[in-house]
């Protein structure tokens, strides 16, 4: 049965990228507080779907701690979960640091590309580095929320990847403070694998991290252990 209505979840959700891609690219030339609107569609009605289908839900902790205007917002990373969720759970201009193969692709490629992204080549070093500083300063000097990855990419549940230093760096030049986002979505919907088991994802948003006149490497020692810190508290039942 999970398989089924996984099955059933992952065809519609093409589905709707499809069509809010779509509208998207179309509608490119809005505002940007429109173009995030209907992102923030997306990522609310994809969530429905999966709460109604497959039975798995979310729950939040520390809304409070989420500022107005712009912030560094630093998450895990165990699944694709939260790249739909964070932006439903965020809200406001978002630009999120990517991997730049995503926008090669068609439809939610050309969509994520009107959302002002961050595309870094990770092969590319301190280019990709330079890259996300100069980006980043500039989006977050508009409001934006810049959301990255620290680890780079999607670790199992009780894994801990190396922790890089980019989105530190670039808190060190902005001043902006981090927000630390623990959750564990990985122990529902698996890095890999279409099935999605039924449950209520625990996530929890720290308080902000102060970054003015602090080095990089503080700033991220201090997100590391505060993110896995918290993973040590949440539900496990890989």
């Amino acid at each position: 049965m999970v398989l089924l209505r996984s099955l059933l979840f992952f065809v519609l959700m093409l589905i709707i990228v499809t069509v809010f891609g779509v509208l998207l690219v179309l509608l490119g030339w809005l505002p940007m507080s429109w173009k995030e609107t209907i992102a923030n569609t997306w990522a609310d009605v994809t969530l429905w779907l999966l709460k109604w289908i497959c039975g798995l839900d979310y729950r939040v902790r520390g809304m409070e701690h989420l500022p107005q205007g712009a912030v560094i917002v630093m998450a895990k990373h165990q699944s694709a979960w939260e790249t739909i969720a964070l932006r439903s759970i965020l809200r406001g201009n978002q630009s999120w640091v990517l991997k730049r193969e995503l926008m090669w692709l068609p439809v939610f490629g050309w969509a994520l590309a009107v959302l002002s992204p961050i595309a870094i080549d990770r092969s590319a070093g301190r280019r990709a580095v330079a890259k996300v500083v100069e980006q980043g300063v500039r989006y977050l000097a508009k409001g934006h929320r810049v959301i990255i990855f620290p680890e780079g990419t999607r670790t199992a549940p009780g894994v801990r990847g190396r922790y890089g230093k980019g989105g530190a760096i670039l808190a060190e030049h902005s001043g902006i403070p981090v927000l630390p986002i623990a959750h564990n979505a990985g122990v529902f919907w698996k890095r890999r694998g279409i099935k999605k088991y039924p449950g209520i994802i625990d996530v929890v948003i720290g308080p902000p991290i102060q970054t003015e006149g602090r080095k990089s490497a503080a700033i991220i020692s201090d997100v590391e252990t505060w993110i896995e810190g918290q993973m040590e508290t949440l539900p496990d039942a890989s």
